[in-house]
């Protein structure tokens, strides 16, 4: 697998990470004492992104930022299926040129 690939999976799971706490979140807004998922990211070394999942230390929502995430994962999740598409592309511009 190509670093660009790499790089855009890990964005990918982690755009879907955010779209399943944010969800999650909005779900359970009128559960008493519900503490809101939280998606946590840092990117890795080698490129691309880690993320995971982790529980508010306190309770209460936040549903504004909640749908706000959501739109953001979105948009993000369709920008790195993009580049996965224009890889693939290239690739097979690269390959006709070669042969």
């Amino acid at each position: 697998m190509s670093p660009i690939s790499s790089t855009a999976l890990s964005g990918l799971n982690a755009a879907s990470l955010q779209l399943q706490g944010s969800a999650h979140n909005i779900a359970n807004t009128q559960t008493p004492g519900f503490r809101r998922q939280l998606v946590q990211q840092s990117a890795e070394p080698a490129g691309g992104v880690r993320a995971s999942i982790e529980t508010s230390p306190v309770p209460g929502e936040a549903l504004a930022e909640d749908i706000v995430n959501q739109m953001a994962a979105g948009v993000v999740y369709r920008a790195n299926v993009q580049t996965l598409r224009t890889e693939r592309s290239m690739t097979g511009s690269l390959l006709d040129v070669l042969a």
